[in-house]
Parts: C-alpha cells; structure tokens; sequence
C-alpha cells in the first residue's frame, strides 16, 4: 500500500472539482483529485447557466472551452401547445453574463481535465474512495484502483465533489431525504438531421410541457446531435428502452416529426428519484461542493450551476484557511449557499404546482418582471436586488394570483 501527503484532496474529477481544483492549484497549495470513473464518460446535465461562466474563467478554462465550438445557449424557452415563452439572458435584471453553452458533458468535463493535467495537477482516474477517517481536520483517505490496488492519502482538507457519488454523505452518515417528491427523468440523444436552422431555435434550451407532471427537454449541441429527455411523475413512465423513447416522442406534436425516423445515438436511460439532500454541506476538514452536498431538478438546469459555484467558494474559503486566515464556513459558505439553493428550490416547487407555468405563459406579462425571472433563470440566486430573489418563496404565488385575477 502506497501512503500520499497532500494539502488538500478533491474527490471527483467533473466541473466542480475542476473548478475547485484550478483555483487551488493556483494558489500554489498543493492537492490531489481522485476519480472514481475513466474520462470520457457520459453524464447528465448538459445545459449550462450564465451565473457558471465567471468561475470557469477564474479558474482559467475560458481558453480550452472556446475552442471546442461548443453551442452557444442564449436563453431558455419554455412551450405548451400553441403558447412559447422565451427567456433571452441579455434581457435579464442582474448584471452578468448574457449567454453560455450546451455541452456534451464528456468532452466538457474533459476539456477540464486535460487543462488541470496540462498545468500539472494530479488526477488518480478509477480511483474510488473506500474509507476517510478524520484526525480534527486532518484526513487519511483509502482508495482502491481498478486493478485493486489500495493507496491512503493525507490530506490537511477535502473537497468532496463526487456528484451522484456521494462519498462523504455515505461515510459520514450525512444523507437525508429531501422535501421534493420522487420524480424521474428519461434521456437519450438523437441524430438530428431536422434540427431547426434558425439561430434562436438552437441556441436556447426548450422545454416542452407535455401534461402538468411531465415535460420534456430539447437541447442541441454544435455537433449535429440533441439531448431529448422527459421528467415527471415516476408513474407517468412504462418502458426504459428506445421503442418506449419513441412512443412518448410520438405523443409531442411539436418534435414527432423532427425525430420520428432519426437515429438514436445512444440507448436510452432513466434516473429515479434523483433529488437528494444532506444534514450539514461542512464540517471540520471537510465541504461537500455540487450534487453530492444536494440536488433538486433539472427542470432550470441548477445542478452544474450550483456545482460549479460551490467548488468555486469550497476552494477560495480552503485557500484562505491553509494560509491561516480566519474563515466562518457556516456563513461564508453553509447559508451562503443555501441561499441560492433555497431560491432554486421555490422556483421547482413552483414548476410543478403550476405557479410558474401559469407565469410563463401568462398574455399579461410585464417586461421588468420577465427581466427579473430571467435573471434567476441565469442562476443570480443570490441578487437580493431582485425581488423575485429576495422574495422567492411568496412572489410567484403572488404573481400567479394577479394573473389570475386579470384573466376574469
């Protein structure tokens, strides 16, 4: 068994990690990142948000990423019927960035990667974490390679970032089950040789709303291939393979036809209750940064989103505290970003009581408050300046009253 020292250890290897990673690196800390998976490989959450797009160039991504021609997204749409509702970010409230991309996550995550191994940053791919026994904040790691192999690894930090992984809230006994209800999501990609050639159509997200509990996402990438997937209810779906894929593709008069005779590039897959939630995002030695701290829907895209920031914050506070400042974790990063999340989670709960679909689609909508709505959308969950930020929890209701009220 090989034994490692370290300033600070990353678990997982995907946009948080890596964003966590090269600001850590530069910094001049020392660190190593394990990866329980070999990359490339597939995962979901293809669709970034704007609010990302200032932490991959803190951490010096910019470069890499522009030269992948990745497809610009400069806004989200969102259809029923005969009804679309577009959210251009140019348009939002708070002032930040105006567009971002649609990624094929295994090139994306890659690119990542290969920029922290070209500046010299020690990445362990199949390498998964076994065991962490905590010493106050000092950590002695046990992973194990493909081939078996056990190493230990001490750290004086750690930054979990495994995603779906989830490795510090299963060790620590951190898991809790979340307030949102069970829902599933089914995906695959398609070969979209009918993909419409206007600008606007490829370079925003669409959702679809299929029924009240289910909707579906279109998202185009630059390479002639769409990520198509359906969410809802867990008994809204009868079938996991492409012919089931097909049949519900059948049931969307807006795409039937642009994806009836189309190729399926890759098989289709479903993800049950993915929601997720844990007790505490920090602890003596430890953050827990992106989906393994919590996850709540795909239907805005957060979940990169509040990845990518949460690495960026872990890996600042981490920083500072190994150059011996003084960092408050439960307020600098705890509430922070609870912040943020809880802002996201009112928007999803209000998704799906119907609150926000009766907003979007709404003939009465007002052009600041629009603005405002985008802003989140973008991911500025943390503008108290905006009012559908500061006031998350009882704007939508209130909105959708008003609507309502308008309507008669």
């Amino acid at each position: 068994m090989s034994h490692h020292i370290t300033d600070v250890l990353i678990i997982g290897a995907g946009p948080s990690g890596a964003v966590a990673a090269a600001i850590i690196e530069k910094s001049g800390l020392d660190l190593i990142v394990v990866e329980k998976k070999k990359f490339p490989r597939f995962v979901i959450g293809e669709s970034l948000l704007p609010v990302s797009m200032e932490s991959l160039k803190v951490a010096g991504f910019m470069d890499a990423l522009e030269k992948e021609n990745f497809q610009v997204k400069i806004g989200a749409a969102f259809v029923r019927n005969e009804e679309k509702c577009l959210f251009r970010f140019e348009e939002q409230f708070t002032k930040g960035w105006t567009w971002t991309w649609q990624v094929p996550r295994e090139r994306f995550d890659n690119v990542l990667t290969e920029e922290l191994e070209r500046r010299g940053v020690d990445i362990w791919f199949e390498h998964g974490v076994t065991d962490v026994k905590f010493s106050g904040s000092n950590s002695t790691t046990t992973v194990v390679d493909n081939e078996g192999k056990e190493s230990t690894i001490q750290a004086k930090f750690i930054i979990d970032a495994s995603g779906y992984g989830r490795v510090l809230p299963r060790i620590l006994n951190l898991v809790k089950t979340t307030d949102l209800p069970v829902r599933q999501s089914f995906f695959t990609r398609i070969k979209d040789d009918l993909a419409p050639k206007e600008l606007e159509e490829r370079q925003a997200t669409f959702v679809i709303l299929n029924d009240r509990n289910c909707w579906m996402w279109i998202i185009p990438f630059s390479n002639g291939i769409t990520s198509v997937g359906f969410v809802g209810d867990t008994d809204f779906f009868d079938g996991n393979d492409e012919a089931a894929m097909r049949e519900m593709i059948e049931q969307v008069p807006q795409v039937r036809d642009r994806f009836r005779d189309m190729e399926h590039v890759m098989p289709p897959q479903t993800i049950k209750g993915y929601s997720s939630g844990v007790t505490q995002i920090h602890g003596e030695g430890f953050a827990l940064a992106g989906n393994s701290a919590e996850f709540l829907d795909p239907v805005f895209s957060s979940g990169v989103a509040i990845g990518v920031l949460t690495g960026h914050k872990a890996a600042d506070l981490v920083v500072r505290q190994l150059n011996n400042e003084d960092v408050d974790w439960e307020n600098e990063f705890s509430k922070h970003i609870e912040e943020g999340v809880d802002t996201f989670r009112s928007y999803v709960k209000h998704w799906y009581d119907g609150a926000m679909q009766d907003v979007f689609f709404s003939p009465t909508n007002v052009q600041k408050v629009k603005d405002q709505i985008c802003s989140v959308l973008a991911g500025y969950v943390w503008d108290k300046a905006n009012p559908y930020v500061a006031k998350h929890k009882k704007a939508i209701p209130i909105l959708q009253k008003i609507i309502h009220l308008y309507s008669k």
